[in-house]
């Protein structure tokens, strides 16, 4: 985890300042920085009409009465497209902007599915109580499916360590 702390904060700043330095070498300082301000731009656009998109297939899952999962996860790939654009840079406004084309999107949503499969694990229990056969993230839920999970909580302090007022002599 810290490996990707340490190169997200200062490995991805080095690469997208020297491919700044190297482009305005080549352009020159304003197409470069009509280059940046331009895919903001564009950017913010997109981002908003793909966020207001993802916003309407949310509301119209809900209405519907079904799960808005991959609404939420197009919203979320929206938002991330959002945040890389406002960060300068080539590389973050190019993955940026990739984010915000649905096609794209699409791919990474694929991606990411795989890689919840591989971290989150579903069981579903039947209306006895009994489990309806392999856990799989894809098991659909019927009216009477029962799905566990388990919330883990730090542990709270004992009462016993709370501080009291030392007692009063003779009360």
């Amino acid at each position: 985890m810290f490996f990707w702390l340490f190169a997200l904060f200062t490995l991805v700043p080095i690469v997208e300042l020297s491919l700044l330095i190297q482009i305005g070498g080549r352009l020159g300082v304003l197409p470069t920085l009509a280059l940046v301000f331009g895919t903001g731009a564009l950017g913010a656009w997109m981002a908003r009409r793909q966020g207001l998109r993802a916003l309407h297939a949310v509301q119209a899952d809900l209405t519907a009465g079904r799960m808005p999962a991959e609404s939420l996860l197009d919203g979320i790939l929206i938002l991330l497209g959002a945040v890389l654009l406002i960060t300068p840079g080539v590389l973050t406004d190019a993955l940026g902007l990739a984010l915000l084309v649905p096609p794209v999107r699409q791919v990474f949503r694929v991606f990411l599915r795989a890689w919840a499969a591989q971290r989150i694990h579903v069981v579903t229990f039947g209306p006895g109580g009994s489990p309806s056969g392999r856990a799989t993230p894809r098991a659909t839920p019927t009216p009477h499916t029962i799905l566990e999970a388990e919330v883990i909580r730090p542990p709270e302090p004992p009462r016993d360590a709370v501080p009291r007022d030392p007692p009063v002599p003779g009360a």
